[in-house]
């Protein structure tokens, strides 16, 4: 498995990201995840839709939580063709959890623990932690992937205005 150094930090320190980076204008690779409810999904059941995919270490902590929040509420002005998948490597209990004490019910949350597919698929795994870094991915209804972003410092937010700039034009 491929290993990527000086892509991103976590609370300053250089972290491996596993797997093969996502680049823009390839064919998403298909993954399986689970969903808060304990059932698995893949990729393949969006195609036709585009897809915002919001990736965060754990929404136990304050910058994944508004990662997801603001999603959330972002959601609610996309039309229908669009939705947003939030994922991490929280187990579905605590995505659960956090949907119901937060009111998050416009996005769809998945957990990467049980295949760490997405993770290594889409180059988001990061070795040392075994969570999913920070980051955003864009993928069209052709399932072609048209923004991605590893935020350099994952305790920082996405750039939310760049990967809606990209959503609004495919």
């Amino acid at each position: 498995m491929k290993r990527n150094k000086e892509i991103i930090t976590f609370g300053g320190n250089p972290v491996t990201l596993i797997g093969d980076l996502i680049t823009v204008g390839k064919q998403a690779p298909e993954f399986r995840a689970i969903d808060k409810d304990m059932n698995e999904k893949k990729l393949l059941e969006y195609i036709g839709k585009k897809l915002v995919v919001s990736v965060m270490p754990s929404v136990d902590t304050p910058v994944c939580a508004t990662q997801t929040r603001t999603f959330n509420k972002m959601a609610t002005s996309m039309n229908d063709n669009t939705i947003i998948l939030t994922i991490s490597m929280d187990l579905p209990f605590a995505l659960n959890r956090f949907c119901a004490a937060e009111g998050i019910e416009n996005v769809i949350t998945l957990s990467d623990y049980k295949y760490k597919e997405f993770g290594e698929k889409y180059g988001f795994l990061i070795e040392e932690l075994m969570l999913l870094a920070r980051g955003i991915v864009i993928i069209d209804t052709n399932r072609i992937v048209r923004y991605v972003e590893y935020v350099k410092e994952a305790t920082n937010e996405p750039n939310y205005n760049a990967a809606l700039e990209i959503l609004n034009i495919i």
